[in-house]
């Protein structure tokens, strides 16, 4: 079976349906901050998402409303840890 999050004892989204991308992080953390790929971004298709009931997306989709894209996507940044693993894991 392949890796899964788990958002409540019912829903279960595949990491495949995670979208990663790493790029620098901006500010002080060191001279190699700036040089490695350690800010992390995150996006979730919610309203496209297969593994979602249409009662979830719409749930998710009405309690996230302002933080979603035009598209219904989620969108998650991490640049607080040094490595970009740390930041992944967070």
């Amino acid at each position: 079976m392949s890796e899964v999050i788990r958002i409540t004892p019912d829903v279960v989204v595949p990491v495949a349906e995670l979208e990663f991308r790493a790029s620098r992080a901006s500010g002080p953390g060191g001279q190699g901050v700036n040089t490695t790929d350690s800010r992390v971004e995150l996006r979730f298709d919610v309203a496209g998402s297969p593994s979602l009931s249409p009662e979830d997306k719409e749930r998710a989709l009405r309690r996230l409303g302002p933080r979603l894209d035009r598209d219904g996507a989620l969108r998650v940044v991490a640049q607080a840890q040094r490595s970009q693993l740390a930041n992944r894991r967070a």
